[in-house]
């Protein structure tokens, strides 16, 4: 306990406490049409394979304006570029609540929800800016483990969509998002370090290595896995299981919340046993979770025992993944961040659409799970094959820091 405080002292605690409050808003908000998609499916009578695309708009629409939303933070500074998205986010929401009355409408709001989606990098680079250089990996950790906002989302959304009407929720959303408003305006300050104003050559220079390529395809796993299923389960739950739109949103809510408590205790774990070992067992772990699930459509039980565990491994992969990225890029920590983190969000559009086009098309959300399962092993086996020369050029054996000598 003296260590963290120690820690809180070395910083700005305000603000990290700040971006932590906007990053578990961002995250709830931007998988809200999950969470109520049971209720919306009802309404406008979606196919499975609307659904899918109903689901993934978000996902892929946040990943996109990652990259814009950093470039502004870089030029308005990242306190006043948090409260331009929350604005932002407060207009969506409105959106949602007046002007929504149709399925095409209700895809235009996904594409607006992605504004939450896009807090990621800033939020990051907000709460740690303020903290020396080694502490800013817990620092980051600990915003990060503001993707406990979509199991707050999952089971908070449900509940109030059936008491007011799913619609409403959006206009109840809009109100809450003052909260986090206020506590940036009140609490949080610029930080003192210097955010260098990076070009677009800058923040795509690791796209051009094999490294960069690597990273963002095991995040489009861990991080894409992540985000992808947490929105996809309370429709998968309600659909396969017969429970109440409550009830899925509340099983949700027990995954998501594993993804996100683990988030922390993936980068702990990697830096004392090795990144690539962390991620190995953890790409193992979805590829036989995913497996299963597959093959446990109708056992609830044991279904969401799988998910708890999947969703375990898939919060550790984030953590592990985000611990290699200093050692291997130590002087464009940031901005090669940045752009994994943007191609890796990516990934989550992927699982709402395999899951809605195998069940349209076979019946079955049984091959939606198989395909991603072969999408981690895929990855498990590139990480094996790349880890020979990364352990021999800037990690440790398994993935640690090197020591200095």
């Amino acid at each position: 306990m003296t260590g963290f405080w120690n820690f809180l002292k070395a910083g700005h605690a305000p603000t990290l406490g700040a971006a932590f409050f906007f990053f578990t808003f961002s995250c709830g908000i931007w998988v809200m049409n999950g969470a109520m998609a049971p209720f919306i499916s009802e309404t406008y009578q979606l196919s499975p394979t609307e659904k899918g695309v109903m689901l993934s708009i978000p996902i892929l629409a946040g990943a996109l304006m990652r990259f814009p939303l950093g470039l502004l933070a870089q030029y308005i500074g990242r306190k006043n570029a948090t409260l331009v998205e929350m604005a932002l986010i407060i207009v969506a929401l409105l959106f949602g609540y007046f002007v929504v009355d149709s399925y095409s409408s209700l895809l235009a709001m996904g594409v607006l929800l992605g504004i939450a989606g896009a807090s990621f990098g800033v939020a990051l680079s907000l709460g740690s800016g303020s903290f020396p250089a080694r502490h800013k990996g817990l620092a980051m950790g600990l915003v990060g483990a503001g993707n406990v906002g979509t199991a707050i989302s999952v089971l908070v959304a449900p509940a109030l969509a059936q008491r007011f009407g799913w619609q409403s929720v959006y206009g109840i959303a809009a109100v809450a998002m003052l909260l986090p408003m206020a506590a940036m305006v009140l609490f949080a300050r610029e930080p003192d370090d210097v955010d260098r104003h990076a070009t677009l050559r800058v923040h795509v220079a690791c796209l051009f290595e094999k490294d960069g390529w690597a990273f963002s395809l095991i995040y489009a796993v861990t991080f894409g896995g992540f985000i992808g299923l947490a929105t996809f389960l309370p429709s998968y739950y309600y659909d396969q299981f017969g429970v109440s739109k409550v009830q899925a949103g509340q099983l949700s809510m027990l995954a998501a919340f594993m993804g996100a408590a683990l988030r922390i205790f993936g980068g702990w774990i990697s830096d004392r046993w090795g990144g690539v070992n962390t991620l190995s067992v953890v790409l193992l772990t979805i590829t036989l979770t995913l497996v299963l699930c597959g093959l446990a459509g109708n056992s609830l039980v044991i279904t969401t025992l799988l998910f708890m565990l999947c969703f375990s491994a898939l919060g550790a992969g984030n953590g592990a993944l985000f611990q290699l990225v200093p050692l291997r890029w130590p002087l464009a920590t940031a901005v090669a961040g940045s752009m994994i983190g943007e191609i890796g969000a990516l990934g989550g559009a992927l699982v709402p659409n395999a899951m809605g086009l195998s069940k349209q098309y076979a019946g079955t959300y049984m091959w939606g799970f198989f395909f991603f399962a072969a999408l981690s092993l895929g990855m498990l086996v590139m990480l094996r094959v790349m880890q020979i020369r990364w352990t021999r050029t800037w990690a440790e054996k398994g993935g640690r820091a090197r020591s200095a000598h």
